[in-house]
């Protein structure tokens, strides 16, 4: 595969206590989630917490996970090369704008394909209600008729054992609840992740609000 350049960091919210409020004031408790509530087919949302440049900013699906690891693909940094110049047989099945999107930095010469179709069959591998793994190496004419869009990643991200959940309880990720319509998302970088937050309630909700440049803290 062609090596894939990866996408600027997306933009991140800032860490400064919101302005005006009383002293004194104790916020209400931020829920972001726990090693527990992850599943295939649930989102993994960076937090400001989270120093590694690999995942600033990004919205993360996770499509297994299991006591040997998690595995997912970051949904929201596209790349510059095309699926037509790589897998040509794909691209004709691939949503806009019809480029590989960087799942992350493991094994980045590999592809990964996620479909979103009603049913799964020969080729495909269901992680999560509408969403599946696609073999592709397979036939693409054969799923045609059944794929509503096709999305697909050089690399991807992994967390061994224990890993995910040490970062989850220093508070680097939130946990929610993914639809199949993000995995399809045209939307890149801090776009996506206000639209994935802006649709939490409770104290959780806030977060849309911020502004994600840490220069401008």
């Amino acid at each position: 595969m062609n090596a894939v350049p990866p996408s600027p960091d997306p933009d991140r919210r800032p860490t400064a206590p919101a302005a005006g409020r009383a002293p004194g004031a104790v916020a209400p408790p931020l829920t972001l989630g726990r090693i527990a509530d992850v599943r295939p087919g649930s989102l993994l949302v960076a937090m400001p917490a989270l120093g590694d440049p690999n995942f600033a900013g990004t919205v993360v699906y996770v499509v297994d996970h299991s006591p040997s690891g998690t595995v997912g693909v970051v949904l929201n940094r596209p790349s510059e090369v095309r699926i037509a110049e790589v897998l040509p047989g794909w691209a004709h099945l691939a949503v806009a704008p019809g480029v590989f999107h960087v799942g992350g930095p493991c094994e980045s010469e590999t592809a990964l394909g996620l479909a979103v179709c009603a049913e799964g069959g020969p080729g495909l591998q269901t992680v999560d209600a509408d969403v599946h793994l696609v073999d592709l190496d397979g036939d693409p004419d054969g799923l045609a008729p059944a794929v509503r869009g096709l999305r697909v990643f050089a690399g991807y991200a992994g967390w061994s054992p224990g890993q995910l959940g040490g970062e989850m309880a220093e508070g680097a990720w939130a946990c929610v609840a993914a639809r199949a319509d993000d995995v399809l998302s045209a939307e890149a970088g801090s776009a996506l992740w206000h639209r994935v937050l802006r649709r939490q309630t409770g104290a959780r909700a806030v977060l849309a609000t911020a502004t994600a440049d840490p220069t401008q803290n």
